[in-house]
C-alpha cells in the first residue's frame, strides 16, 4: 500500500468502482465506522433545521458522499453493519450491477419515508455518484472539483437548492475554497454545516472563511472514531503530522485508530448554542 501527500493510505481505487463492493470490503477490514458515528448528530441537526426554519424536508448536500453512504444512514435508517453485510456478504459476489441496483431500489422504496431529508451528493468520482443516484439513495448529484473550479451555472443551482451541509471526512483534502464556493452558490441564503474532520487536518481555515461570510462555529465535544489504521507506517505518518500540527495524539491515535472531531458552522443570527468551542 502506497501513502498519499497526507501520510494516509492511498484507497483511491475504492472509489471509482462500477458499484460499492469494493469500497465496502476495503473499509470494513479498517473497522470504517465514522457514518455510523455521525449519523445521530446528523439527524438532530436536520430536525432542529426543520424546526426553526420551517422547512418539513430540506435538503442535505453531503461533500464526498461517494457511493451514498450517508444517505443511506439517513434516508433509509441504515446501518454501517447492515451495509457491510449488503456488500459484503455472501450472496454479494454473485450479483452483477444491474441486480446489485435493483436489490438497492426495492431497499430504498421499501425503506425510505416520505418525512425524510432529500440528500444531494457531491464528489469528484464520476462511477461512485452514478451508482448512488441510480439505486435511488441520493435524490441528486453534483460531478465537481471545487477545490480546482469554479462552479458551473448549472451545478451553483444544485448547490443553491442545500439546506444543510455535512461531510465525513473530506475536509483535509477538500478545505476553504470548496466551502467558500458553497456558500457563494446560496447568495443570501446560508446553509448550516456540520463537518467530521480528523484531527489530523486543522479545520480554522474554514473556519475563518465561513466567519468571514457571517457564520459562527463551534467544535463540539468529544472525538469520534473514523478507522482503524491500515499499517505501522500510516500510524507512524499521521502521528508525525499530529505533532506538526500541535495536536497530542496519547490515548487516541496513538492506540491505533483515525479519530475526528465535529464542528458545526450556522449562520450567526441563528447561534444560540449548544457546544463548546
Amino acid at each position: 500500500m502506497h501513502t498519499d501527500t497526507t501520510g494516509k493510505i492511498s484507497l483511491d481505487h475504492i472509489y471509482t468502482q462500477p458499484d460499492p463492493r469494493a469500497y465496502f470490503g476495503t473499509l470494513r477490514e479498517l473497522d470504517y465506522r465514522i457514518p455510523q458515528l455521525a449519523k445521530p448528530s446528523f439527524t438532530d441537526l436536520i430536525a432542529e433545521y426543520r424546526e426553526t426554519q420551517l422547512t418539513p424536508i430540506p435538503t442535505v448536500l453531503d461533500l464526498g458522499c461517494s457511493y451514498g453512504i450517508n444517505a443511506a444512514l439517513l434516508k433509509c435508517d441504515a446501518t454501517m453493519d447492515e451495509l457491510y453485510e449488503r456488500y459484503c456478504g455472501t450472496d454479494a459476489d454473485t450479483q452483477i450491477r444491474s441486480s446489485l441496483l435493483a436489490r438497492d431500489r426495492a431497499y430504498v422504496s421499501a425503506r425510505n419515508r416520505r418525512d425524510r431529508p432529500k440528500v444531494m451528493g457531491m464528489d469528484v468520482s464520476e462511477p461512485a455518484l452514478a451508482y448512488a443516484l441510480a439505486a435511488g439513495f441520493l435524490d441528486d448529484a453534483v460531478h465537481a472539483d471545487l477545490e480546482a473550479d469554479d462552479p458551473t451555472e448549472r451545478q451553483r443551482e444544485q448547490l443553491a437548492e442545500a439546506d444543510l451541509v455535512v461531510s465525513t471526512g473530506c475536509i483535509g483534502y477538500v478545505g476553504a475554497r470548496t466551502i467558500t464556493r458553497i456558500v457563494e452558490a446560496h447568495g443570501e441564503r446560508k446553509p448550516w454545516m456540520a463537518h467530521f474532520v480528523l484531527r489530523m487536518f486543522p479545520f480554522e481555515p474554514v473556519a475563518e472563511s465561513l466567519a468571514e461570510a457571517g457564520y459562527e462555529t463551534v467544535r463540539h465535544e468529544g472525538v469520534f472514531k473514523q478507522r482503524r489504521f491500515a499499517t505501522e507506517e500510516e500510524q507512524s505518518l499521521v502521528l508525525d503530522t499530529l505533532a506538526s500540527v500541535g495536536v497530542d495524539p496519547t490515548g487516541l491515535e496513538t492506540d491505533g485508530w483515525f479519530y475526528a472531531q465535529l464542528y458545526v458552522s450556522r449562520p450567526a443570527a441563528n447561534t444560540e448554542h449548544r457546544g463548546a468551542k
